[in-house]
């Protein structure tokens, strides 16, 4: 269990965190989710101690790596963390073999057995006399997590390891990722500002915006159902409007032009509503939808773009006063052998109730 409380004034803003859960190796890894800035490598330099937070605590399985008011703070070396770069911080210099035996100590015999296990375990034994510049991506990647994980760590930082690499290979590496930390049972924490990476990656989820943790819980629920404006966006919600409270179960979409009627009580401190783009639904007008005609509106069309697997509508509700109101974003699937719209493109566009992402802050 790693247990983490630490204010650092920083030179945008002071970043204030404190977190205790969902860290366990049985419980998956978990993700911390921000845009760039935010804070999120920061706040894995202080674990690992690169950097040095202004005050708190950190404890790591019960060991006190971090302690302002007990004036503890241990080396870097002496915290069994793990720390695993945006690009994996190989020596170059050094073989694959000897990188992976560069954080060991002990006796000969035993350093040269670990390296042997590592080696073996990472699928790397033919590859022990090269050099990191002769590796490919996923080859250094394995480099890197077999050296980190040869001296036992007691946790893993990963710290954007996917962001410089392109599409095909980031999610290859990913799935391969994942493979190689299936076993390990310490803490794994992943920052990153990619949310398909932490959705496939992360089975705990942090919401960080400028030092401070917005919203937290299962990475599949925050999902569905954030709590949170920056949550929502964040999670790829398109489309976001101000909103204001009308009754228990009605709101009005201040810049959708509409009223929507809502399956779950609206809060007192609502200030969005949401709803993504794959969850508008075709409609007839809306007095032809026999019992489903609320939430529905008239749809005029700004742009229409293809996607090899998806087309992309952004419209506007076409009801009167449209000249004030803010574009939706409407995302369907279609078959990259078709490329005609014809009898797909309806009027209207209903949002299910259930579908509404009822939204605090900002």
């Amino acid at each position: 269990m790693l247990e983490v409380e630490l204010t650092k004034k920083l030179k945008e803003f002071t970043m204030e965190i404190s977190f205790q859960d969902g860290l366990e190796g049985r419980d998956g890894c978990l993700g911390v989710l921000g845009a760039s800035g935010c804070g999120k490598s920061m706040m894995l330099k202080m674990i690992a101690g690169i950097e040095m937070p202004d005050a708190g605590r950190i404890v790591l399985g019960g060991r006190i790596l971090f302690d302002s008011e007990k004036k503890i703070c241990l080396k870097p070396q002496k915290r069994k963390v793990g720390y695993l770069f945006q690009n994996y911080a190989l020596f170059p210099n050094m073989t694959v073999a000897e990188n992976v035996a560069a954080g060991l100590t002990g006796p000969k015999a035993f350093r040269e057995e670990r390296v042997g296990e590592m080696l073996e375990r990472f699928h790397l034994k033919e590859l022990a006399a090269r050099y990191p510049d002769a590796l490919s991506g996923g080859q250094q990647q394995r480099a890197a997590l077999a050296r980190i994980l040869a001296y036992e760590p007691d946790a893993i930082l990963l710290d954007e390891p996917f962001s410089a690499l392109d599409g095909y290979l980031k999610e290859e590496l990913q799935l391969e990722l994942l493979e190689l930390l299936s076993g390990y049972r310490g803490s794994v924490v992943l920052v990153t500002h990619d949310r398909d990476e932490v959705y496939r990656l992360t089975k705990n989820l942090m919401i960080l915006d400028r030092g401070r943790l917005v919203e937290k819980g299962g990475t599949g629920q925050l999902f569905q159902n954030p709590a949170h404006y920056l949550s929502a966006r964040l999670t790829g919600c398109k489309n976001l409007s101000r909103a204001g409270k009308l009754s228990r179960y009605r709101l009005a979409a201040l810049d959708w032009g509409i009223e929507l009627v809502t399956c779950e009580p609206v809060p007192d401190d609502l200030s969005f509503v949401g709803v993504r783009a794959h969850d508008f639904l075709p409609a007839s007008g809306p007095d032809q939808n026999k019992g489903a005609a609320e939430n529905v509106m008239p749809v005029r069309v700004l742009t229409l773009t293809e996607s090899p697997f998806e087309w992309v509508v952004v419209f506007k509700n076409a009801g009167s006063g449209e000249g004030e109101k803010k574009p939706l974003w409407w995302k369907f699937e279609k078959d990259i052998r078709h490329h005609d719209l014809a009898g797909k493109m309806p009027q209207y566009l209903r949002i299910p109730p259930e579908c509404l992402l009822l939204l605090r802050g900002q």
